[in-house]
């Protein structure tokens, strides 16, 4: 499931030039005019309040029935709200985030009828929030009186106003083989550091050669991508938890980014414990085989795994496995702030039925989700029992739910909580280019780390300024 943050945008001035002329207003259509009887002489008919007439919103979405449970929740929808009826449309029949969002824009540049938009990363959300394809729902949120920091997980926050509600709640967590930690007499984490997850994984490490199990694997950077993996310790805050703060100024002299850079130089180069970075590329490794063949004991990864936990039939299981939380920066941090990933549930500026569309995501992304989906909600007011209920589900669809500790899912995902969410920019991709390859030349052994992290800082200050 990875993400890329450095999408191009497609068909990008027609669908300016097609939203500059679109209008901004919403609501239905006035019902019609209704006929009756003439009243005896004497007596004024009793006033009727004219029925609503039905509205049909599209809602376009990249998510398929088998990720998402469409069809249950449309209908449980449609019976909340008689009056609006959901047409779908599926963007990938594969759930391809790029094939969707490419196609997405075509929609949008030949003037088909948007009401409800899906997006899966922020990087869709922000950049389509900036060609104003998306309507912002302020008014819609005031009028109910909520406020979406508290109602939700992440908060969707940009530029001072919400475009979007967000969907399922996919925090990162730590994938931990029970088997082995019983081996080596270490009990599940509940709430530890980095500097315990370093020990963890070095206590973890046995063997030697091609025989060798190690500790943890880290599934990136690689190729501009996976970059969750360089910033390990700067996600474990509130805010400032990328590359670039949100004013777009660099935000590598933050003392948690050496932290990371630090911390995978230790883990790889001194203790040995996790998997070198050169076998990752040269032998095309991938997070999935590692852990379920056992090659590392800890794999850091998205909560979307919680529908393989207990083995499938391309990677099935054959050990015990627990989840740990996001470990954190110290012991004084509050445990739980990880990198999370939702869907951006938005209303489309030119949908002429802003308010039916505003009441669609809004229902779906607190009791629909909750009910009939397949994915656990960014809704802060799921009950524990809701949760398990959820979790049950989910593990129900793999091959032994019965070998994953369930208490320690549910611990690490009801704790979870995402930072503030920091809006790519459109240069975000060239951004991470040269951070992962400055990287890699430190974890290849071709430069020390104050050479890298010098080399860091001025190659994206020179890409902001180029930018300007």
């Amino acid at each position: 499931m990875k993400r890329n943050f450095g999408k191009s945008m497609f068909a990008t001035g027609l669908i300016l030039s097609l939203l500059a002329g679109c209008s901004s207003g919403g609501g239905t259509t006035p019902a019609p005019e209704t006929g009756g009887s003439s009243a005896p002489a004497g007596e004024q008919p009793a006033a009727e309040a004219p029925a609503a007439e039905p509205v049909t919103i599209k809602f376009h979405t990249h998510g398929t029935e088998a990720q998402y449970n469409w069809e249950a929740t449309l209908v449980a929808f449609e019976e909340a709200y008689p009056n609006i009826k959901v047409e779908l449309v599926t963007l990938s029949e594969k759930g391809d985030t790029n094939e969707a969002t490419q196609k997405l824009d075509l929609a949008a540049a030949s003037g088909e009828q948007l009401d409800v938009l899906m997006f899966s990363d922020p990087a869709s959300y922000a950049q389509r929030v900036g060609l104003g394809m998306v309507a912002p729902i302020n008014a819609f949120i005031e009028e109910e009186g909520f406020k979406v920091s508290e109602e939700y997980k992440v908060d969707t926050l940009m530029q001072g106003q919400y475009y979007a509600l967000p969907g399922k709640f996919n925090p990162w967590y730590v994938m931990l083989n029970k088997d082995h930690l019983d081996a080596a007499g270490l009990a599940v984490p509940t709430d530890w550091t980095w500097d315990q997850f370093a020990e963890y994984a070095k206590t973890l490490t046995t063997g030697e050669g091609a025989t060798k199990r190690y500790g943890t694997y880290f599934h990136g950077p690689q190729n501009g991508g996976w970059m969750e993996f360089l910033r390990l310790s700067l996600a474990n805050k509130v805010e400032d938890t990328d590359f670039l703060k949100a004013d777009g100024s660099s935000n590598l002299d933050d003392p948690m980014f050496k932290r990371t850079l630090e911390l995978r130089l230790k883990m790889e180069r001194e203790d040995g414990s996790s998997t070198p970075y050169a076998d990752m590329l040269s032998q095309k490794l991938h997070y999935r085989t590692q852990f379920f063949n056992q090659s590392a004991s800890m794999v850091l990864i998205g909560s979307w795994m919680n529908s393989e936990l207990g083995g499938t039939e391309q990677n099935p299981l054959n050990f015990n496995v627990a989840i740990a939380p996001y470990p954190k920066n110290s012991d004084a941090d509050a445990i739980g702030y990880t990198p999370v990933t939702t869907d951006f549930m938005a209303v489309a500026e030119k949908s002429q039925h802003k308010k039916e569309a505003y009441q669609f995501i809004r229902w779906y992304t607190t009791e629909g989700l909750a009910k009939y989906g397949r994915n656990i909600p960014s809704w802060s007011k799921v009950s524990d029992a809701d949760l398990e209920k959820i979790v049950d589900s989910i593990l129900s669809g793999t091959q032994k739910p019965e070998n994953v500790d369930k208490a320690s899912l549910i611990n690490a995902l009801a704790n979870s909580k995402s930072g503030k969410i920091i809006p790519p920019v459109t240069y975000q991709a060239e951004v991470y280019k040269a951070l992962n390859e400055q990287y890699e030349l430190l974890i290849l052994g071709s430069q020390d780390l104050d050479t890298t992290l010098a080399n860091m800082k001025t190659a994206v200050q020179e890409i902001i300024d180029n930018n300007k």
